[in-house]
């Protein structure tokens, strides 16, 4: 995804915990087999919105998908609550893997928090990391005088 914002982040926090009870649902619907992982077939056929992205969902490659999978799509599940869609963001947009976002890999995936680099940026090691990153989401909300959301 090209366009990110704080307003996504925010957005796909606030819709996870409804994201993952529709999910879980639909996951059951669409294992057709009761595997417990959804087959190539089983997507196209259950969930073919999905499909174009199969290969990018399937992370271990294994040819199914399983619920973590699809959660770690949704942004709602993997390490905690609000992990996922940030997370994941974060994660593309880290090209070189080092858990830091140089300016160049922030302007590349993340063009409108490149453009903010340098003030969210807090230590001026030339890297955001998600903590400085959270902190500033954190302090954006409690500026609109929303203290109490939890950020990413």
């Amino acid at each position: 995804m090209k366009r990110f914002g704080s307003t996504l982040a925010l957005g796909v926090l606030a819709a996870a915990p409804f994201a993952v009870a529709a999910q879980q649902g639909r996951f059951a619907a669409a294992d057709a087999d009761r595997n417990g992982v959804l087959s190539r077939a089983e997507v196209e056929r259950s969930l073919p919105r999905l499909a174009p992205r199969f290969d990018e969902l399937d992370r271990n490659r294994d040819g199914n998908l399983s619920p973590e999978e699809l959660r770690a799509r949704a942004g709602a599940g993997g390490g905690g609550a609000g992990e996922g869609g940030f997370a994941e963001h974060f994660r593309r947009a880290d090209a070189d893997g080092d858990g830091g976002l140089t300016r160049a890999e922030a302007e590349k995936a993340l063009p409108r928090l490149g453009a903010k680099f340098d003030r969210i940026d807090a230590n001026h090691d030339a890297r955001l990391t998600s903590d400085e990153l959270r902190r500033y989401f954190d302090a954006r909300r409690a500026a609109r005088g929303k203290p109490g959301e939890k950020a990413p």
